[in-house]
């Protein structure tokens, strides 16, 4: 059996994305919905449960169209 080839690469460090967050469709409940369990999520200090609301509530839009 031959050796693995082992070198070392520094890491990649990726930007983060800071931008503003996404706002809820007017007049849908569900993005409204999103929006204050996001709020709460960041009161809790959820960030987690903030970036979920945050991707849902990109997505949602579609649903509008």
């Amino acid at each position: 059996m031959t050796e693995p080839t082992r070198y070392s690469v520094e890491a990649v460090e990726l930007p983060l994305p800071l931008g503003r967050e996404p706002a809820p469709m007017k007049g849908c409940a569900g993005c409204a919905e999103l929006a204050e369990v996001r709020d709460r999520a960041r009161a809790g200090g959820d960030i987690t449960t903030v970036t979920d609301c945050n991707v849902l509530i990109r997505k949602h839009p579609e649903g509008h169209k």
